[in-house]
């Protein structure tokens, strides 16, 4: 990326927070997804853990839950996502003003990557 990139952080780009987006695709991965969200709740009660989607939503191509946690808490929850992700798909993103680059420019994936639905987040954002 060229630093004048539209999508290239700035200096004032501010990470105000972390999504991690753990994705199932079926009943067995549904079971190890809840599993896992059960377990975050445990080692990581600080964070906060959003409702379960049965299907997919916006950006999102399947079925998922969102855990939200601060910049300061990044270099305890991911590592520890990293080594108990049980072969789940996990995108990890800073919560930014750009909510596209978010999602497109900027991810981490832990685990297969997934095809984000980038045309339905450009419908919903403008």
């Amino acid at each position: 990326m060229k630093p004048n990139d539209a999508s290239s952080p700035t200096e004032r780009t501010t990470i105000r927070a972390f999504h991690a987006h753990v994705y199932f695709r079926d009943p067995e991965e549904r079971t190890r997804a809840l599993a896992l969200r059960q377990a975050i709740a445990v080692e990581h009660p600080s964070v906060l853990l959003g409702r379960v989607h049965e299907r997919p939503i916006v950006v999102h191509p399947a079925p998922m839950y969102q855990v939200s946690f601060p910049p300061e808490a990044f270099g305890s929850v991911v590592p520890w996502l990293m080594l108990n992700q049980n072969g789940l798909s996990i995108l990890v993103h800073a919560v930014t003003e750009d909510v596209m680059a978010e999602h497109r420019d900027w991810p981490l994936w832990l685990g297969e990557r997934l095809d984000l639905s980038l045309e339905r987040l450009a419908s919903v954002t403008g």
